[in-house]
């Protein structure tokens, strides 16, 4: 089967995820986070691509980001997986892939779903029950996002800088939005569009991408019948 054309469009964020190769681990220890976020950081500004949140677990990452250019959020992929499948070969003398096959992205309706978006992206370490809170986590962009706390990855977005006008309030708003858990039907719906590399927006959002790119945006009906 060919693969599916992925959505690009600069400017338009996408929500990105890599999972270990059968699901095994892909972080064995801190040190191999630091230099994967070392080499994201080179090959994003390489490619100029802009992060707006992350968050790396044992086994898999997942990543927020606008492309600057067309190819942007590939060749920034490409270029990290190269990086730091080198450097997790090299230092633990291994061969063979890291990754379960490609990427996985979708386009996100900046206007409805980032904020959300980022919420299920910095969220991920409360789900899987390693810690209680998103704060207690060191490996994703909530203390940047919601502490105001440096990070050198972190390019905010025109949806999160709008939030207030000052950062502390900012900060104190986007804080607020974890309060409320993230329904199980919106997880579902951000789990389909990465699944099925769709669009996560409303359906005059799709439209539009549908009419920019004439590519499928939504889930096909059980039963449909694929085109000729």
């Amino acid at each position: 089967m060919p693969r599916k054309p992925r959505f690009n469009l600069p400017g338009m964020p996408q929500h990105i995820v890599q999972r270990g190769n059968n699901r095994a681990a892909c972080f064995f220890e801190e040190s191999d986070n630091i230099q994967f976020l070392d080499d994201l950081k080179e090959s994003s500004r390489k490619y100029h691509c802009q992060l707006h949140g992350y968050v790396l677990m044992s086994n898999h990452f997942h990543l927020l980001a606008s492309p600057n250019d067309r190819y942007g959020i590939s060749q920034m992929m490409q270029a990290l997986g190269r990086r730091y499948v080198y450097f997790i070969n090299h230092k633990y003398e291994r061969t063979g892939t890291l990754w379960e096959g490609r990427y996985r992205s979708c386009l996100v309706d900046s206007e409805a779903y980032l904020l959300t978006c980022m919420r299920y992206i910095e969220l991920n370490p409360v789900r899987a029950g390693l810690v209680k809170h998103p704060e207690e986590y060191s490996w994703s962009s909530y203390r940047a996002n919601a502490c105001g706390e440096a990070d050198e990855l972190i390019s905010p977005h025109s949806v999160y800088l709008a939030i207030d006008h000052s950062d502390g309030g900012r900060q104190e708003a986007y804080t607020d939005l974890f309060r409320d858990q993230i329904g199980k039907s919106m997880i579902q719906e951000i789990r389909q569009s990465l699944h099925h590399e769709l669009v996560l927006g409303g359906s005059r959002f799709k439209d539009w991408i549908e009419q920019e790119t004439h590519r499928q945006t939504r889930p096909r009906s059980p039963g449909r019948p694929c085109a000729n």
